[in-house]
C-alpha cells in the first residue's frame, strides 16, 4: 500500500499525486516509469515518474483523467492509498552534457519531459523548452520548465496563450536559426511524429518517449511492442525512449486505438455509478 501525501489538480482534469514509495524513490532516474494500481480489481497503468525525493521517500506522478482507471485514480484523496506501485521500470535516459538541447512537450507529456530537461540542465547543457497544449487551461509545469530553460516558448491550439499553432512552428524557426545537438519530444503520438519528421530534415538527433498499451512491465506479455527501424522492441524493457527517426508512429497510433470503444463504454458506465452515488 502506498499513501498519497499530496494531491493537486494542476490543470483542467490533470492530477498530481505525491506518493510514499521509498524504495522506488531511491532508484528512480529520469525517463523511468511505474505501474500503478488503485485497488484489487484495478487496471495496472504505466505512468512516468515526474520527480522523486529520496529524502522524503516519495515519487510524483501526473496524469490526465481520460478513462475509467484514471477516473478511479482521481477519486483518491490525500491520505488514501494506491494498492500497488511497481518500479522503477524502463531504461533511464542517457543524459550527457551537450551545447544545446531543445525539449518539446505536449499535454501531460510535459510531466515526462521535466526530469529529462532538468537532467540536461544539471549536466551543464543549455536547454530551450517548447510547450504545447490545446488551450492555456491544459498547460502544466510551465513555471518549473521556465526556471531551468534558456528560452521558453508556449504554443496553444486556440491561441489562448503564446503562439497560436503547433510546437513544430516554433521548432522549425529554432532549427533554421541554430540547430541544436538534440531534440527531446514527448507528448501525443502525432506531435512526436511531426517533430521527428521535421528534425530528420535537419539531421538533428531526436529522442521520443513512447506510450503503448502495457500490462506487466516485464516484456513477457508483448502488449507494449513497437516497431523500431523495422524491428520489434518492447517499450517496457527496451524503452520507453527511442530514436524518433526510427519509430513506426502509424503502427503505434493504430495499436493505441484498439480498445477506444471499450474504454469509452467502461468510462461511461463508471461515470453513471459516480452520479448515482451523488444523487
Amino acid at each position: 500500500m502506498h499513501e498519497i501525501v499530496e494531491r493537486k489538480e494542476i490543470a483542467e482534469n490533470i492530477i498530481l499525486n505525491e506518493i510514499k514509495a521509498a524504495d522506488i524513490a531511491k532508484k528512480a532516474e529520469p525517463g523511468q516509469f511505474v505501474l500503478v494500481k488503485a485497488g484489487e480489481k484495478g487496471e495496472r497503468i504505466p505512468l512516468t515518474i515526474s520527480s522523486s525525493d529520496k529524502e522524503k521517500g516519495t515519487i510524483t506522478i501526473i496524469y490526465m483523467v481520460i478513462g475509467k482507471s484514471t477516473m478511479i485514480f482521481s477519486e483518491l484523496q490525500k491520505g488514501d492509498f494506491f494498492q500497488d506501485i511497481t518500479g522503477p521500470l524502463g531504461m533511464p535516459t542517457e543524459i550527457e552534457k551537450l551545447d544545446r538541447v531543445i525539449c518539446v512537450g505536449g499535454g501531460t507529456g510535459i510531466a515526462v519531459l521535466y526530469p529529462i530537461a532538468k537532467g540536461y540542465k544539471d549536466k551543464g547543457s543549455s536547454v530551450d523548452v517548447i510547450l504545447g497544449a490545446r488551450n492555456k487551461n491544459l498547460l502544466i509545469l510551465e513555471q518549473e520548465m521556465d526556471e531551468l530553460s534558456s528560452q521558453t516558448f508556449i504554443c496553444t491550439d486556440d491561441g489562448s496563450k503564446g503562439h497560436k499553432g503547433f510546437v513544430t512552428d516554433i521548432l522549425k524557426e529554432e532549427l533554421e536559426k541554430n540547430p541544436p545537438d538534440m531534440v527531446v519530444a514527448i507528448g501525443p503520438v502525432m506531435m512526436m511524429k511531426a517533430v521527428s519528421e521535421l528534425t530528420e530534415n535537419y539531421g538533428v538527433k531526436t529522442l521520443v518517449s513512447l506510450n503503448p498499451l502495457m500490462i506487466d512491465g516485464s516484456g513477457m506479455c508483448g502488449c507494449c511492442r513497437v516497431s523500431i527501424d523495422g524491428e520489434t522492441k518492447f517499450a517496457c524493457v527496451d524503452g520507453p525512449e527511442f530514436d524518433g527517426h526510427k519509430v513506426d508512429f502509424n503502427e503505434l497510433q493504430m495499436r493505441l486505438g484498439a480498445y477506444t470503444d471499450k474504454e469509452k463504454t467502461e468510462c461511461e458506465n463508471h461515470g453513471c455509478k459516480i452520479r448515482g452515488k451523488k444523487d
